[in-house]
């Protein structure tokens, strides 16, 4: 991933082009210099990157594969990618702190996400996790506090998933430690202050066998929640850390990068028991 990032331009959203298919206009496209920086623009026909390179015509990507190479008026050669959902998720604007991508992984498979699935999520904030979630195939429920948040968390959806996407996502300004209205839920997923407080609440919303996880930054979160968790109906409480090491590979050079993704965050998970 690119050590710079630069937001993606506004525009009309469009849904992701078909795998194997020329770029076309109105596209989100990931343009990559030589130096590994990364630019997450909308491609806009008769329209023009600007860098401090100079300027590179859209046009000139307009039906040509990914990985085409493009050049600045400068002279500078970009690649040009459809962004992945990680690089979307790092680069895209936003009012909250998101779950990173080495965490958003990993809660998907903790959690079991599939199409289908029920998912209440709260604490939406800029709509990381949202993404992740649609884009497994569940239909969200989001709980947000804050409407800027929520506004914020829905255009980034649509931004890149398209607005087909939406029909699956539900946002509201809502406080999920005054309670949840969803029922027959599969899965909750909470990124909160105290999601401990809503434990209680889950537990009557959730089907039996369902899923509860949980984003916490600090291990006194982490802990509160299990001994939440422990008071049941809940089985299976696990709690997890992910750490993210790269490594520099040239020829016969190989050695771990000197920097790596160490703590984000705790990943706490449990199965909510018939009662």
């Amino acid at each position: 991933m690119s050590q710079q990032s630069e937001n993606p331009a506004g525009g009309e959203a469009s849904a992701p082009g078909a795998d194997g298919e020329g770029f076309g206009g109105g596209e989100l496209v990931l343009l990559v210099d030589r130096k590994n920086r990364s630019y997450l623009r909308r491609l806009e026909p008769g329209g023009f990157f600007h860098s401090h390179s100079g300027l590179v015509a859209w046009d000139d990507l307009l039906g040509r594969p990914e990985g085409s190479e493009v050049r600045s008026i400068g002279g500078t050669r970009f690649q040009a990618f459809r962004p992945t959902l990680s690089d979307f998720v790092v680069k895209m604007k936003r009012g909250a702190q998101v779950i990173y991508p080495k965490d958003l992984g990993p809660m998907l498979l903790l959690a079991d996400i599939a199409p289908g699935h029920r998912v209440l999520e709260s604490g939406v904030g800029s709509g990381a996790l949202s993404l992740a979630l649609l884009r497994a195939g569940a239909e969200v429920f989001g709980y947000e506090i804050r409407g800027d948040f929520a506004r914020r968390a829905r255009k980034n959806v649509q931004e890149f998933l398209g607005t087909d996407a939406l029909s699956r996502y539900h946002i509201s300004e809502r406080d999920c430690y005054d309670g949840i209205d969803v029922e027959d839920l599969d899965r909750v997923a909470l990124d909160l202050p105290e999601p401990w407080r809503v434990v209680p609440h889950a537990a009557g919303r959730l089907r039996p066998g369902g899923l509860l996880i949980a984003y916490t930054p600090s291990v006194l979160q982490a802990t509160q929640l299990r001994e939440s968790l422990e008071r049941g109906p809940w089985a299976l409480a696990a709690t997890v850390e992910v750490l993210q090491r790269s490594w520099h590979i040239a020829g016969e050079a190989v050695r771990p990068d000197h920097r790596m993704i160490a703590h984000t965050g705790f990943l706490t998970h449990a199965r909510r028991l018939p009662t």
